[in-house]
């Protein structure tokens, strides 16, 4: 999947310089992750599905399977 088009975004929080986070994008049917520190290299693709899970997860602490 070609990512140089989409449109990425930092966590509110990320460091100060914002350049020691992870980046988000979301697309027709799939969330693209990527390094911050690596912006041409390459994202990894979830469904929404799994980015849901994830993020329910982190926000209650950790691994909730």
């Amino acid at each position: 999947m070609d990512l140089t088009t989409a449109r990425w975004r930092k966590s509110t929080r990320s460091s100060g310089t914002g350049d020691d986070c992870v980046e988000v994008a979301m697309l027709p049917g799939v969330v693209a992750v990527r390094d911050s520190k690596d912006p041409g290299g390459p994202g990894l693709l979830f469904t929404p599905g799994e980015w849901a899970a994830f993020v329910r997860a982190i926000r209650r602490g950790g691994d909730q399977r």
